[in-house]
């Protein structure tokens, strides 16, 4: 089954959401948990939840991906700005369980100048006081781009926090193509060895879904701008390989490029029609 969808907005609600995903052809999608610049969480209507669990058990749908606000820092080097982000998680997490048995991604953080050791660490402290044992979701570091100070940007650096959570079947990676690239992972000539590296680093096991975005920068930039998919440095042969490839091909794809819902249809299409 090839699980396609992308980024859609919850402030029409949830059930809202599904409605849009298959009229655009998606069966999955992904959504902010809350104001991706702030940090007022839309209340829950649970009749609203089950009428998308209704319809996503219905079409087939497939894990669906909750993305954190890009607000949250971690590993900041002020104690209030780490008390928001794990209090937000923290709060996310809970209302993920009405959502059982799907994703939660989140931006590792940037360490601010106190260097990655410290962030790092943080970020671990942080991941073993909010996960519990009871819950159903998997929470997932999202590649980066690398971008100033940003933590996250190699896998050895995943590797590292992922290895510092005490529940490690928790825990996982959301590979973003325009990071993974800006950040000097060649998957348009080397697609085959990246994710080879990436297995024997981190394991492939703890690989669970992929965000669809080309790239506006070159190879190596580190710089985080996302472009529509074909027209920017990675190209649509790139994608073609990504979605087909045998140790990648069952997992779920999410677009981030910059689009509206007609856009985001045309991609879905086009993409499709190369999944082999």
């Amino acid at each position: 089954m090839f699980y396609i969808g992308c980024h859609l907005s919850i402030s029409n609600g949830y059930e809202a959401m599904g409605k849009a995903a298959l009229k655009i052809g998606a069966n999955s999608f992904q959504f902010f948990s809350r104001n991706p610049r702030g940090s007022k969480a839309k209340d829950i209507d649970p009749s609203d939840i089950d009428r998308l669990l209704k319809l996503m058990e219905e079409n087939n749908f497939g894990k669906i991906l909750a993305h954190a606000p890009y607000t949250l820092n971690p590993c900041s080097n002020k104690a209030h700005t780490r008390a928001f982000a794990k209090l937000v998680l923290q709060e996310d997490l809970e209302r993920m369980e009405y959502l059982p048995n799907n994703y939660y991604n989140f931006h590792p953080g940037s360490h601010v100048g106190q260097g990655v050791e410290v962030g790092i660490q943080y970020i671990v402290d942080t991941l073993n006081e909010i996960l519990k044992s009871e819950y159903r979701t998997i929470v997932l570091l999202e590649t980066m781009a690398g971008k100033g100070t940003e933590i996250g940007s190699s896998f050895e650096e995943l590797k590292r926090i992922i290895d510092g959570v005490e529940l490690s079947d928790k825990i996982g990676v959301c590979l973003d193509t325009c990071h993974v690239y800006d950040a000097g992972y060649d998957i348009v000539n080397d697609l085959d060895g990246v994710l080879e590296e990436f297995d024997s680093i981190i394991g492939l096991d703890k690989l669970y879904a992929i965000h669809l975005n080309d790239s506006k920068n070159p190879f190596n930039s580190h710089k985080d701008r996302h472009e529509k998919i074909g027209y920017g440095s990675l190209g649509l042969e790139t994608f073609e390989k990504i979605i087909n490839h045998p140790k990648i091909r069952h997992l779920p794809f999410y677009l981030e490029t910059p689009n509206d819902l007609e856009g985001y249809g045309r991609e879905i299409e086009l993409l499709k029609s190369m999944r082999k």
